[in-house]
């Protein structure tokens, strides 16, 4: 693919305006005319403001048409009512980027909003590429460039990251967190309200930079996910994407009015689409830079499986738990690795996994037991352990450690607990790129956001599927159904839908009298199911609307007389549904609703009346590639129950996961249904009948 460089005018200026630049030390136009100036920028700099002669030693210009040069990027940090007219005015000198610094735009409310979309249409016109409004700024340290265009109060190192933030005032966080931790950066951008460039313009910029290793993100919202989504695609396997996603609470999240609703919730969506993307997700800025300084200096682990080698017991043990709850495994080493740890060791020690070298353990005694255990093929990653007794050398030890791993593709942590020794020692490892941490916790977490990235590095995305439906008939049996006033389809047309997709539906009738729904029962064969009906009605079971097992007319009428009784004063259109019972032994829910960012989000899991309670639901944001029903299954808690269990017998995971597929192309199909559900659909052994025997949908009243 061709090289982007539609961001040069930003990122790489020949030349550079500062509108709003100011002499009062400490105001934002002041410092962003210092941060490119002792940064050393390589173009001219061209301050603007018609009340100064003189910014920084800088002549000052008025207004940017009477700059005499060419300005390729215009940085503007005037109020926001005037931003518009700056933007006129460089529209009129050809500039290629804007970096709007000024608040007051779409944060504020209507106005603001309205006066974003006014100074973003004079820069599309003008073919602008726009950083902002309120924002920090951007900076580029790649040497031919040097370009601060920030009010950062700190200049980061250069290095192979690139760094987006939504926040400014984070930004100036994470600049500073940087250069303390020495992970240097080659670009930074502030996006704030993201009316023009966002996440994924940058990430398309950075594709094709071999100088940008690792990519970075601290994301509020979603400007455009699919752009999002088809970028960082491209990138899988090529360039680590981090990211740090805040809000994950759910607090104020719309009520669903289905199941599929209540256990696919925003936080979950977003978590999902970054998995599905190969975007490793992390829990905090620390989290973040560890993670990042590790993608930087290590291989990338062939699998879960460590070994760890410690000098005391109990840090082992902290590690160990830390290791296997983020999922990894301690491998077990192979017999002749035991072997020769037994030669080395003293008896006292442990050849088992983790290695206790026990605390008299010297440098000697380290290089000899890691170089034995990073034979051992079983061993994908290492962390080492040192706490540093006062009898011990720990920059020998540090030196060893460094020294017998040094040749190995396989990612290595350490950790090293006490005073002694300890700056001299991270700084031997630091300084040969492993990372070192003061806790095993941290060493564990970053180990396994290593061997989850290189998982999703792997995965391939698979291939949409090619199905046949008979979408023309579904889109006539949509546009005659009945609806309720909150958009409930009648749950006969919704049955009628799901067949015209392939998605096997038990055979139901209905009736409006005990009397019809025995005669249905004939018709169908005993034992059926009994369920009210009512376009109102979403959860029947919960109104005693479901009766399942009935096998004689007594029965039936008795049953058919109740539920009629008890709901029809609530639901005055209350009917009666039968069908014939599903032969199947696994309730199961396929479904989907339509997120307002991300569109279409499916779910699949253990169903029935107890879903919400186990909640044991897969859930994957559209597209839904050929593949991706069977990893959801295989995600499952539960996936065990699908096959052969205590005697009975395995579902038909084929029909499931094909159904599921159809559901997403309905969903394509038939983009006024919000909301569809089929719960529970009975699964039946291979070869038997799996069956639907309940579903919901609710369309957009809105869209027509």
């Amino acid at each position: 693919m061709k090289k982007d460089t539609s961001l040069d005018g930003l990122f790489r200026p020949r030349s550079v305006a500062v509108v709003g630049a100011s002499r009062q030390p400490g105001g934002i136009g002041h410092e962003v005319v210092r941060n490119l100036v002792m940064g050393g920028f390589q173009g001219p700099v061209y301050p603007v403001n018609p009340r100064a002669e003189v910014v920084h030693s800088i002549r000052c210009h008025p207004d940017l048409a009477s700059i005499p040069g060419e300005v390729d990027l215009v940085v503007i940090v005037v109020p926001a009512p005037a931003v518009e007219g700056v933007m006129r005015q460089a529209a009129k000198i050809g500039a290629r980027g804007a970096v709007i610094v000024s608040a007051g735009f779409r944060e504020t409310g209507v106005d603001g909003r309205a006066r974003e979309e006014r100074v973003l249409s004079v820069a599309r016109k003008a073919g602008i590429r726009v950083i902002g409004p309120n924002c920090m700024g951007i900076l580029n340290t790649e040497p031919g460039v040097a370009l601060n265009a920030s009010f950062a109060a700190e200049t980061p190192i250069p290095g192979r990251v690139a760094f987006v933030s939504q926040s400014g005032a984070l930004g100036e966080a994470i600049l500073s967190r940087a250069k303390s931790r020495e992970l240097g950066l080659r670009m930074f951008a502030s996006v704030g309200n993201r009316a023009d460039v966002g996440a994924h313009d940058l990430l398309a910029y950075w594709e094709h930079d071999p100088e940008v290793r690792v990519i970075l993100l601290y994301l509020e919202s979603f400007g455009d996910p699919e752009a999002f989504r088809i970028v960082a695609e491209r990138l899988r396997g090529k360039k680590p994407i981090v990211a740090i996603k805040s809000g994950r609470s759910l607090a104020g999240r719309r009520a669903a009015g289905s199941h599929t609703g209540s256990v696919s919730g925003e936080d979950r969506v977003v978590e999902t689409f970054l998995r599905q993307c190969g975007v490793l997700r992390v829990q905090s800025m620390p989290e973040l830079f560890d993670t990042a300084q590790a993608l930087l200096s290590q291989p990338r682990p062939d699998g879960p499986e460590v070994a760890v080698v410690t000098n005391a017991g109990g840090p082992g043990i902290l590690a160990t738990d830390a290791l296997v709850g983020t999922g990894l495994t301690l491998c077990e080493f192979q017999t002749k690795t035991r072997k020769r740890l037994e030669k080395i060791l003293p008896p006292e020690a442990s050849v088992q996994n983790p290695v206790d070298l026990i605390a008299s353990a010297d440098a000697l005694r380290y290089r000899k037991a890691l170089r034995a255990v990073v034979a051992d093929p079983k061993v994908s990653s290492l962390l080492v352990l040192f706490v540093s007794p006062i009898m011990i050398d720990a920059a020998a030890v540090a030196r060893a450690i460094v020294e017998e791993t040094r040749a190995k593709s396989m990612p290595v942590v350490a950790c090293l607990m006490g005073r002694l020794g300890e700056k001299e020692g991270m700084g031997i490892l630091r300084a040969a790129g492993i990372p070192v941490f003061e806790f095993p916790e941290e060493a564990a977490l970053t180990l396994s956001n290593l061997v989850r990235q290189s998982e999703r590095a792997a995965r391939k995305s698979g291939r949409r599927p090619r199905i046949r439906v008979d979408a023309t008939r579904a889109r006539r049996i949509l546009a005659a159904a009945k609806v309720s006033e909150d958009g409930w389809i009648q749950t006969k047309s919704v049955f009628r839908l799901l067949e015209h997709y392939g998605i096997p539906m038990a055979t139901t009738m209905q009736a409006t009298t005990p009397r019809g729904a025995a005669q249905a029962a004939r018709k169908l064969g005993y034992p059926v199911c009994l369920k009210a009906l009512s376009s109102a009605l979403v959860h029947k079971s919960e109104h005693g609307g479901v009766v399942t097992g009935i096998t004689s007319e007594e029965e039936i009428l008795e049953q058919a007389h109740r539920i009629l009784t008890a709901l029809k004063p609530q639901y005055p259109d209350i009917a009666l549904e039968i069908q014939a019972m599903a032969p199947g032994h696994r309730e199961l829910l396929l479904g989907f609703r339509r997120d307002e960012s991300f569109g279409p989000v499916f779910a699949v899991g253990f169903g029935g009346v107890a879903v919400e309670v186990l909640r044991d639901v897969a859930v994957r944001v559209a597209p839904l590639f050929e593949n991706e029903p069977k990893l959801m299954l295989d995600s499952l808690r539960g996936a065990p129950l699908l096959g052969a269990f205590r005697g009975a017998p395995p579902v038909d995971r084929r029909i499931v996961e094909q159904s599921l597929l159809r559901l997403a192309r309905l969903a394509d199909d038939l983009p006024r249904i919000r909301e569809l559900e089929i719960n529970p659909f009975i699964a039946d052994r291979p070869g038997g009948r799996t069956l639907g025997v309940d579903a919901r949908a609710r369309i957009n009243l809105e869209q027509q």
